[in-house]
């Protein structure tokens, strides 16, 4: 059972779906464009999106607004100096943020950021720099069915032989996603992590993380590895921390918050030049954009993520999840993580080819069905075609990523998740694929305007 009581409730919308036709072509096909209120189960991110707690609440009511060295700042800097480990501690409003200050000090045009898998806008960040950002994903990711535990692992022998090969002078970091949301949100072991990093250290090559979900990355680490099934979460997610020279998070997935995040570092260096342009776009360095409540309801969270009560519910609830996509006849990314659940639409929309969208067309259809809001990531987001439309480069997979916001639904609400992709499972043949009809040169998934495509008789 979950492990806390609800106090508060606010109503969820009900629409038809008449009103949702008509929303989704008011917003030309793109559900970020879509109102809240237009949306009955909101699946699109995990983001700042949880539900805070009581403790959380409370510490933000004592929070010091101060501009500079407010005692929010200190209790903030303890608590994420005792789980890191880090010598240095720079909040930010968020992780793009974060991610903005730490790139634009540390690299240069020309050089090669290495990842198991960047997100978008981790890779947004590096490629604004003029910086080249890389995927090295472990060989096990390429099978979506296997029960591999650990398949957000980076290639490990990729990584050996970049770091010495000839674009090895050009790599200024590697950054580890724990876990992989854009591998399907899958974990990153302890060993994958002690190998790379004895790597790195090796070619003396910093070697950071993208700690957004460190805590769920954690738990499942006591779940599946050998030699750590007796340790806490907490435990484990100190000793990642330890393995790398810094890291970059937004507070908003495990940090449990709606708005924060933090750049932890150990050279010195780099942490005042990355101090000196926060100050100068974020905000002073006991702040860094972000009031002084934020700051404590981030200490409070990031203390309240590694509970083990707290983890196995959220296991518990996707693994639910998971029960009712695959009994409603639709494939996942296997096994499944924490945060998320992956639909595996081009295997459920064969019908559609990839410069057509099919997993932008089964998120739209989740909408229409059941008002239920959901991020593709697939050809929409990783594709390129032509100016007449033609495919250039296609996503490897075709998918669509059901985000579980902490703390917000219940059973039920997964239940009519289920139940709706059950009768879009028996009716794929009235799934249409788009085109687009407007975007933008990065990041283009986030405003793109589409239009649909209908099917061929």
């Amino acid at each position: 059972m979950e492990p806390y009581r609800i106090k508060v409730v606010e109503p969820i919308p009900v629409t038809t779906r008449q009103q949702r036709e008509a929303a989704l072509k008011r917003v030309n096909y793109n559900l970020f464009d879509l109102r809240a209120d237009e949306v009955t189960i909101d699946l699109l991110t995990d983001s700042g999106t949880g539900a805070l707690s009581a403790a959380q609440l409370a510490a933000g009511m004592a929070g010091d607004e101060s501009y500079s060295g407010s005692r929010s700042f200190y209790r903030f800097q303890e608590t994420v100096t005792e789980l890191t480990g880090y010598a240095h501690v720079l909040p930010a409003h968020q992780g793009r943020a974060a991610e903005r200050v730490l790139f634009s000090t540390l690299l240069e045009r020309g050089n090669l950021v290495l990842s198991n898998t960047h997100f978008d806008t981790t890779r947004a960040n590096v490629e604004l720099t003029g910086a080249e950002a890389r995927d090295l994903p472990c060989p096990e990711a390429r099978n979506l069915d296997s029960a591999e535990p650990f398949k957000g692992n980076i290639d490990l022998d990729a990584l050996a032989a970049t770091l010495a090969g000839p674009d090895g002078s050009r790599v200024a970091v590697v950054v580890m996603t724990i876990t992989n949301n854009g591998g399907g949100g899958q974990p990153v072991s302890m060993e994958n992590l002690k190998r790379a990093s004895a790597l790195c250290r090796q070619h003396g090559v910093p070697f950071f993380l993208d700690a957004a979900r460190f805590a769920e990355n954690a738990w499942l680490v006591t779940r599946h590895e050998e030699g750590y099934r007796d340790r806490t979460p907490r435990q484990v997610a100190e000793e990642a921390f330890r393995l790398t020279d810094g890291c970059v998070m937004s507070a908003k997935k495990d940090g449990i918050v709606h708005i924060g995040g933090f750049i932890g570092l150990n050279d010195p260096e780099l942490a005042q030049k990355c101090e000196m342009l926060l100050i100068a776009t974020e905000g002073f360095a006991t702040y860094g954009g972000l009031a002084g409540r934020d700051l404590d309801m981030m200490a409070q969270g990031l203390t309240e993520v590694t509970e083990p009560s707290y983890l196995a519910e959220r296991a518990e609830i996707a693994s639910h999840l998971a029960h009712r996509v695959r009994a409603a006849g639709v494939d996942i990314v296997e096994p499944p993580g924490m945060h998320a659940l992956y639909l595996n639409a081009g295997r459920l929309l064969p019908h559609i080819p990839a410069h057509h969208y099919p997993g932008h067309a089964l998120a739209c259809q989740l909408y229409l069905e059941g008002g239920i809001r959901s991020a593709e990531l697939g050809s929409l987001y990783l594709g390129e075609e032509d100016e007449h439309g033609n495919p250039v480069k296609s996503a490897p997979y075709e998918l669509v990523r059901l985000a579980l916001p902490r703390r917000v639904y219940t059973r039920s609400h997964y239940d009519h998740v289920g139940e709706t992709l059950a009768k879009i499972a028996k009716n794929t043949d009235q799934v249409y694929g788009f085109r687009i009809t407007d975007q933008s040169p990065i990041l283009r998934h986030f405003r793109a305007t589409l239009e649909p495509v209908p099917n061929r008789s």
